[in-house]
């Protein structure tokens, strides 16, 4: 048995693979501890996955558009904008409360609010729900409610109307969510593996084990009472370095690895790309730089926000249309949010995209400032280039 594969099953894992060349990849676990919302979070990939998918959802403006018919309109004046744009409960932000429900559905899969109307039908505030104290009610194939029990455990049956709704990618159940973490433990259960066996690394001072020889046969108190020593003085992070002092013919051989040579830092890496994968998040926005650079940032950058934050921003759109619109607010009203600062590029490249409008015509200069967050300056102010000589 190889040095690789003792410390593989110290750390409770076992070969499953066929191919004896594989190391730590031929492994798997063999006892993992239960994945929570909780213990997922304490990897440091899945905390800034998270984070950096809630964050940005939560930053992005979300208004109430009217329709036109040719145009469209902020409708300011509905009680949804003011409640989705500002303020949704008198406890949050509209950033605060969106961040929190995004994160409540990545972790859990589904992330609920309690919806307030007024006597016009119309919502009034969305107050947050723990998930992990709501249970969903089944009717036949539709959901008849929701039962939420509050942190003094009173329990309160609430009707499909009165919850908003915000699930992750389905699972078995089409009507419940289910969390990248529930959907893809085991990768999470690696990384903790992983994480694990770093702390025993360092706690014992970065050596795999070592034996210490003896002339005799011990009896057990004795072979206790020297292991207590041992690792009294001269194990953990504390003690690396001393210089131990042996008795009675004693030998200690070491059996040291680096956490090199056990691919140890590349294990920690490739964790990241998983965590990356299942969240569907570039590795450059979890610090993970190995491929990336300047030029390439803008492109990672517009990844991010059409294939992962897309499909969010879609949910809460399709969410919010069906469950806090009323069916005339419906041909009448449509939820969006704005992407376009997460899409703008560096000052050269929206430099060229405002000159290539302005010149083709279908961009005023007057927009252009607005999109850069500038004051208005009146007509008069502003005097384009002459026209070339000659130029009828």
């Amino acid at each position: 048995m190889g040095l690789i594969e003792r410390t593989a099953r110290a750390l409770g894992f076992e070969r499953r693979a066929t191919n004896p060349n594989d190391t730590w990849a031929a492994f798997q676990a063999l006892r993992t501890a239960s994945i929570t919302p909780e213990s997922a979070q304490s990897v440091a990939a899945v905390y800034g996955a998270v984070a950096v998918i809630s964050e940005a959802i939560g930053t992005l403006p979300l208004r109430l558009y009217k329709r036109g018919d040719d145009s469209r309109t902020p409708a300011d004046d509905h009680a949804l904008h003011k409640c989705l744009h500002r303020e949704p409960n008198e406890h949050q932000s509209s950033q605060e409360f969106i961040e929190w429900m995004t994160a409540a559905m990545l972790l859990h899969g589904n992330s609920y609010a309690r919806v307030i109307r007024g006597n016009d039908g119309q919502v009034r505030a969305l107050i947050p729900l723990a998930p992990e104290r709501v249970n969903v009610l089944r009717k036949g194939d539709a959901i008849g409610g929701f039962d939420y029990t509050d942190r003094d455990g009173k329990r309160e049956r609430l009707l499909p109307d009165e919850v908003f709704h915000l699930r992750h990618r389905a699972g078995p159940d089409p009507l419940i969510g289910q969390s990248p973490i529930q959907a893809a433990r085991s990768v999470i259960e690696l990384a903790l593996a992983e994480s694990q066996h770093g702390v025993a690394n360092f706690t014992n001072g970065t050596k795999l084990s070592g034996i210490i020889k003896m002339p005799g046969k011990l009896k057990a108190e004795q072979r206790e009472s020297l292991k207590q020593s041992w690792q009294t003085q001269y194990a953990g992070a504390s003690n690396a370095g001393r210089t131990p002092v042996l008795e009675e013919g004693a030998d200690f051989v070491p059996l040291s690895m680096s956490l090199e040579d056990a691919e140890y830092i590349a294990a920690r890496q490739f964790s990241v790309q998983e965590v990356a994968r299942i969240f569907k998040v570039p590795p450059p926005l979890l610090a993970d730089l190995g491929e990336a650079n300047y030029s390439n940032a803008v492109q990672v950058n517009r990844w991010f926000v059409t294939h992962c934050l897309g499909r969010h921003m879609a949910a809460w759109e399709g969410a919010i249309s069906r469950q806090l619109l009323t069916d005339a607010g419906k041909r009448l009203y449509y939820p969006e949010f704005s992407a376009e600062g997460l899409l703008r590029g560096d000052s050269e490249v929206r430099a060229a995209f405002y000159a290539s409008g302005i010149g083709a015509g279908w961009l005023l200069p007057a927009e252009a400032r607005k999109l850069e967050n500038l004051p208005a300056i009146k007509a008069t102010h502003y005097r384009p280039n002459p026209p070339p000589k000659g130029a009828a």
